[in-house]
Formats: C-alpha cells, sequence, structure tokens
C-alpha cells in the first residue's frame, strides 16, 4: 500500500461513525440470513425501492429455513415488482441448499458461501465481514466507483484481468480492525457522497487521499456498452365469468416462473386465437437490462365458450396471490 494511503481505512472507519447510514433495517445485525438477504435485494436496486420488499420478506419468512420450505412460486409473488427475477430464483436455491447442506446456518467464510447459488465475490464477502468479522474485500458498484477515484485506477473495469487487479488493491487497503465499519462506510460513501454523477469531494474524508478526484467522473473505466435490442409483443387479456386466463413464463428466459397473459408475436396470431370481440388498451414500453419490451394489451370479454388455450383461468379478486410482472399488476390496476 502507498504510504500516502496508510490511514485510508481508519478514516473510511471514522467517518462513518459519524456520518454513515446507521439505521437501515438489515444493519446493526450480524445475522447473515438478515445481511444475504438485503445484500441480494440491493443489487442493482436503490435502497428506497428494497425497504418495502425486504419488510414483508421477513414477515413471511422470518428464517432461511422458513424460505427454503416455502413454494418458489410464493417467493416470486412476494418479489413481483422488484425486478430482475433470477435473483429471487437463487434467493430460494440458495436458502434451499443452506437448509440441505448447512443445516440451516450460513457458512462462516467468504471462500465457502461463494459456493451458494446466486452469492458471488462481493455479495459473499459483505455477509463474512459483517457477519463474522472476516477480513475481506468487497466491490460491489459503489465501492469500485470510490476505489477507482481514489487511486486514479486507469484500468479498463471490462476486462477480466483489470478488475482483478482492482480487487487486489482493495485487499491491499483493507485496515487491520473494524472491518464490517469500513465496509459499510465504502458503501455510504458510495452512496452518498463518491455518486456517480457531481460528487460531493468537499465532503469526503480521503478526498486529500484521491488520486482521481478533479476528474472524478471519469472513474471507473468501463468501456464495454451493453448492446440494447428492441422487441414487441402482443398479450391477450382473456376474460370470462370473471376470470382471467394467466399463463406461467418459461424457465431460462424474461420473467422465468411469472404468471402473465398469453403472449403472441404478432397481432394477428393474437386475433386468430381470442375468439371474440376485442378491446386494445394503450401500449406498455417497458425497459429490461438488455432490451426495450413494448407490449400492446388487447382485451376481450367473452360471453360464449372460452377458447381452448392453455393456461390457468383465475378469479379476478385472486390476482393479487400470483407472481405477476410490475407492467401487468399495473395494468390489472
Amino acid at each position: 500500500m502507498p504510504e500516502a494511503l496508510s490511514d485510508f481505512g481508519a478514516r473510511v472507519v471514522a467517518w462513518q461513525k459519524r456520518h454513515g447510514r446507521h439505521e437501515l433495517p438489515w444493519q446493526n445485525t450480524r445475522d447473515p440470513y438478515r445481511v444475504w438477504l438485503s445484500e441480494i435485494m440491493l443489487q442493482q436496486t436503490q435502497v428506497t425501492t428494497v425497504l418495502g420488499y425486504y419488510a414483508r420478506f421477513l414477515e413471511r419468512f422470518p428464517t432461511v429455513l422458513e424460505l427454503a420450505a416455502a413454494p418458489l412460486d410464493e417467493v416470486l409473488t412476494l418479489w413481483a415488482g422488484l425486478g430482475y427475477y433470477s435473483r429471487a430464483r437463487n434467493l430460494h436455491a440458495c436458502a434451499q441448499a443452506v437448509a440441505a447442506l448447512h443445516g440451516g446456518a450460513f457458512p462462516a467464510s467468504a471462500a465457502q458461501l461463494q459456493t451458494l447459488p446466486g452469492i458471488g465475490r462481493s455479495t459473499a464477502a459483505a455477509i463474512a465481514a459483517f457477519c463474522f468479522g472476516e477480513r475481506v474485500a468487497i466491490l460491489d458498484g459503489n465501492v469500485k466507483r470510490v476505489l477507482s477515484r481514489v487511486l486514479a485506477f486507469d484500468g479498463d473495469l471490462a476486462s477480466t484481468r483489470e478488475e482483478k487487479r482492482l480487487w487486489d488493491r482493495a485487499t491491499a487497503l483493507l485496515p487491520a480492525r473494524e472491518v464490517d465499519r469500513y465496509t459499510q462506510g465504502l458503501m455510504d460513501l458510495g452512496a452518498t457522497v463518491c455518486t456517480a454523477r457531481k460528487p460531493d469531494c468537499g465532503a469526503c474524508p480521503v478526498n486529500d487521499l484521491c488520486a482521481g478526484q478533479h476528474e472524478a467522473e471519469r472513474y471507473p473505466i468501463k468501456t464495454r456498452k451493453l448492446k440494447r435490442s428492441r422487441r414487441e409483443n402482443w398479450w391477450l387479456w382473456l376474460e370470462h365469468e370473471g376470470r382471467v386466463l394467466l399463463q406461467q413464463r418459461p424457465a431460462p428466459g424474461v420473467w422465468a416462473g411469472l404468471w402473465t397473459l398469453p403472449l403472441f408475436d404478432d397481432e394477428a396470431s393474437l386475433r386468430a386465437a381470442a375468439g371474440g370481440p376485442l378491446e386494445p388498451l394503450p401500449r406498455i414500453e417497458h425497459a429490461l437490462t438488455h432490451f426495450d419490451w413494448v407490449l400492446h394489451p388487447v382485451r376481450a370479454v367473452l360471453r360464449d365458450a372460452a377458447p381452448a388455450l392453455p393456461g390457468t383461468w383465475v378469479p379476478r379478486e385472486e390476482l393479487a396471490s400470483y407472481a405477476l410482472p410490475a407492467p401487468l399488476k399495473k395494468l390489472f390496476g
């Protein structure tokens, strides 16, 4: 470690104690179940969005064993609207692995935690640091940004080799003590001070150590751009005698395991399957990670026999108990 950064960890710890976040519901606990649940939910999702979901999950599944015993469909129903649904499927699979392989107790080391479904290196390190005091570095999005700026790290993080080099630098910066507080401090700095746009360098406890502060928005460097595509489909809202036809999405794929309206590639196919008068509804534009999805919902209230389409007819009053993607929940009102 460069001599100039020798007190970096101590400064982050001191700042966290005085200015960091302390009242989030997953803080001030060494329960690995609660920390793990928060870490998974917080991946690519803002704290304000996670708060309600976190509380509802703990109310329904107070322990990892109760989560493991639940049907996946119930887990997906509680997760609906939070997005990135592979996290929910991995959450359930991980709970089952902890129950079956570890007697309901999370392993105490980052190396062991990383063998569980859905737990990557940074998440494993966070659990190990917060719950078991292991001296191990994390490198989530916020921490990558803080360390890249402090170090003026010029490696392209689209490269596995360069990311490994940043991991090594992050490990070298670890303080000898209070790794849990240090880890939380880096997270808090990235979330509240060293933000992606317009960082508040004047409020940063390590601004005089920061080699990249005068060109902060240059870091972290990541040149690979996500290639987005556009997809267009038609949704058929069939209603018959107060019930709506739902189909469960296959796995793998978008919204795997969730329940949606029958989906068609074009309007002609939808009309051929509907078997009744149709009412076009306003189109829905939904942004996913890799593509923008345009959905055209069309409603048909059937008075005669329903068409022979696969799926499950669900009473309108029971729709809320099904795992529905966010745009469909909004459509149903």
